[in-house]
């Protein structure tokens, strides 16, 4: 720590470390390109192996024409379309017709149609018509939002009033919504470059003000933001570079919580290190030797819990679900990086600038406080140490442990109750606002519409080894007309590339996003596959192939949870050998994990409470528990580390009880600094329209206070005092590294 403290915060290292962050940001800036000119918002999320993928590589070779990425508009008129409705709805397929847009397939020439025929396919109360688009598989969402856009300036022209922005239901008024998925996609885009913008803005004044309100000193207040903005600064262009080499994929909704995540974890490391300098200053005049006292005694700790959630983070490259692999990078190396910042930079920073980072309250020891007061007549007044409120909670704990824990395990463990038996849900279109053109698109199909018309199952079989293939293809269609999900079912339609597949177009009767409907994807394979072997298909369960947005959501739901199963026991064994290599004790380890296990739970719990019993949400997206549980489990530790960290190192010059009392005291202000700061900054997630997001800022802003105000304060020192001296086991107390 001595050489480390010399080669970034010694007299002239601390300039030179200064000027090297500034001039690596710089170059970095210039050199490489910004992370977000390589974001990739319609990266897949399934691998090439899963069925639903499987499924729409054949439908894209055997059925060119069903291939693709949908989007429906969405024409309603509450009094009935009128002819000159229609007449609009024709014009803009005549248009797209002569004038095909990029990556657009040819559509169903409605120009060339009848009024009459277009009445037909019209809702029965005459009021909503739904004109189908197909984009070529592979179209990537900017070109998707240019190509609607460029639909809506299309029709401006042929109406009085733009129908796209016609309130719903307004005024009787012809109003028009693009959905499918094709309109999810590129509404769910845009919500996420907003939120992208908003967080970091709300984040930097948030930050800002708490640590204003904590610190009542505006140049502390900076630091900890400026060492933030250069791991941020730093971190963006690396991982540009990354993206641009193929290395990596990056969406915005990766970038949107980095944002949160780095400001939230980067700015608790400055905090640990500012209050470990600021109580050195008390007792060391030379701010100097402060900086390396502060080193020795804090940056052990602040190395450890950086090092605990970059492997935490890591482990998400395990997952198979594209997201969560797309979320491992940008997290580790922004954690990685700001725990360089933390260690070097700010530190550097603070040897430039001294005691006076502190104004208006500066930190003195007795001997210059004595000076001050000589100088300028004012009296210093002392806290009590006995009165303060960290120190009581420290007394509260070594002399009713048992209290303590049966109070505190109760209270977690009733909350974790409600966490159990949950619902989930898969589809992004219901994390939307009311107000979204997809979902209200959505809601208007529904109403005049089976569900399913939305997206649209398609089932292919394959029946090479079959006589009567007629027959089959017809019982096959019976089946599926008769199962209990099917709304409708097409006519098989053979394939031209080769006549031993054929097509099923089937609509389901239930809302195609929703459990019920994924939950059907199996039965109805299961269904066909019965018909199939009635008719001596060989091998039938590998002759039925399920695409759609339906299917591609159940494979979603299953490789949630095959990510789940695997991921969090990978998180819980990384951290538990990260902890007994850094503790050397059995038992600190099993406990340390076990609480914040016990602190997951009830904030799940506690968060389903707030959402369902207080905000109405029915279901939670599926996608939580395991980004709640990366986040909550490293964080966690993160504050359980720093404060084991000083009753091991204070263990080794007074009796346990004392140790537990002094380092429950000496980090209970800094932590619960630390934890509103990052609670606060999740929180913001909350605020935002997008309901994944709010889910998964709250539940973590929930678990993190937790751990904030009952584990850390209570939970974890009453433990210890119980387990006593047998903590230390299998190492010895006086050989316990503190740091």
């Amino acid at each position: 720590m001595g050489k480390l403290t010399a080669a970034t915060a010694g007299p002239r290292s601390k300039w030179v470390t200064v000027a090297v962050w500034l001039i690596v940001a710089v170059v970095l800036t210039i050199a490489l390109p910004n992370v977000k000119e390589y974001e990739r918002n319609n990266a897949p999320n399934l691998k090439d192996n899963a069925p639903s993928v499987e499924a729409s590589k054949l439908i894209a070779e055997q059925f060119p024409g069903e291939a693709g990425i949908p989007a429906l508009i969405v024409w309603q008129r509450d009094s009935g379309l009128t002819e000159a409705d229609y007449t609009v709805i024709q014009k803009l397929a005549g248009e797209l017709a002569a004038q095909p847009l990029t990556a657009l397939h040819d559509g169903i020439p409605l120009h060339m149609m009848p009024v009459q025929a277009l009445q037909q396919m019209t809702s029965e109360d005459g009021t909503v018509f739904i004109q189908p688009l197909l984009f070529e598989e592979d179209t990537q969402t900017e070109t998707l939002k240019e190509n609607l856009l460029a639909i809506q300036d299309k029709t401006k022209q042929w109406t009085e009033s733009n129908p796209f922005e016609a309130g719903v239901n307004e005024n009787n008024t012809l109003t028009a919504r693009i959905s499918g998925p094709a309109g999810i996609l590129v509404d769910a885009t845009d919500l996420f470059k907003n939120a992208d913008f908003v967080l970091l803005m709300a984040t930097v004044i948030l930050v800002l003000v708490l640590l204003l309100l904590i610190y009542r000193s505006p140049i502390l207040a900076i630091i900890p933001l400026v060492g933030v903005g250069f791991a941020y600064v730093v971190t963006s262009p690396i991982l540009g570079w990354m993206a641009s080499k193929g290395w990596i994929v990056v969406d915005s909704q990766a970038i949107a919580i980095m944002t949160v995540l780095l400001f939230g974890a980067g700015t608790d490391y400055c905090l640990f290190f500012i209050t470990r300098f600021r109580h050195e200053l008390l007792h060391t005049e030379e701010h100097k030797t402060a900086i390396k006292k502060t080193f020795s005694g804090a940056s052990g700790a602040i190395a450890m819990s950086g090092f605990t959630v970059v492997l935490a983070l890591l482990a998400l490259l395990a997952a198979h679900y594209g997201a969560y692999q797309r979320f491992a990078i940008p997290f580790s190396l922004s954690i990685l990086i700001m725990c360089i910042a933390s260690l070097t930079l700010v530190p550097a920073i603070l040897a430039i600038i001294g005691r006076k980072a502190f104004v208006p309250f500066i930190p003195r020891t007795e001997q210059m406080e004595r000076k001050h007061e000589a100088k300028t007549g004012k009296k210093h007044k002392k806290k009590d140490p006995e009165k303060q409120f960290g120190n009581r909670i420290g007394k509260l704990v070594i002399t009713k442990p048992w209290t303590v824990v049966i109070v505190s395990t109760l209270l977690l463990g009733v909350l974790a109750i409600f966490s159990y038996g949950i619902p989930y849900k898969y589809d992004l279109l219901s994390s939307f606002p009311d107000d979204m053109p997809s979902r209200e698109g959505f809601s208007q199909i529904a109403e005049a519409f089976e569900p399913g018309e939305l997206a649209p199952l398609t089932l292919v079989i394959g029946d090479n080894n079959v006589a009567d293939r007629e027959k089959l293809r017809s019982d096959v269609a019976q089946a599926i007309e008769k199962f209990p999900q099917t709304g409708s079912v097409s006519e098989p339609q053979e394939s031209k590339a080769s006549a031993d597949y054929a097509a099923y177009t089937i609509v389901l009767h239930t809302n195609p996003y929703e459990l019920e409907a994924m939950e059907a994807v199996p039965q109805l394979r299961k269904t066909v596959e019965e018909v199939l072997l009635a008719h001596g298909v060989e091998n039938a369960a590998d002759q039925i192939w399920i695409g759609g947005q339906t299917a591609e959501q159940y494979d979603n739901m299953k490789t949630n949870q095959r990510d789940s199963s695997i991921i969090m026991p990978l998180v819980i064994l990384l951290i538990m050998i990260l902890l007994f290599v850094y503790l050397r004790s059995v038992w600190a380890t099993l406990y340390l994990i076990a609480t914040v296990l016990l602190s997951f739970l009830a904030a799940l719990g506690l968060g389903w409470i707030i959402l369902h019993y207080g905000l109405g949400v029915e279901a939670i997206q599926g996608a939580i528990p395991l980004y709640a549980f990366v986040f909550l489990i490293a964080l966690g530790e993160d504050y359980n580390i720093f404060m084991v960290s000083s009753i091991w190192k204070k263990s080794r010059e007074m009796p346990l009880s004392q140790a537990i009392k002094e380092g429950v005291s000496q980090t209970g202000s800094v932590i619960t600094s630390a934890g509103l700061i990052l609670a606060a900054t999740f929180a913001v997630l909350a605020s935002l329209p997008l309901q994944v997001l709010m889910q998964f800022g709250l539940i973590t802003a929930i678990g993190v206070l937790l751990d904030t105000f009952i584990v850390r304060p209570f939970l974890v020192p009453a433990i210890t005092k119980l387990v006593g001296e047998r903590v230390f086991w299998p190492a010895k107390k006086a050989r316990v590294r503190g740091h």
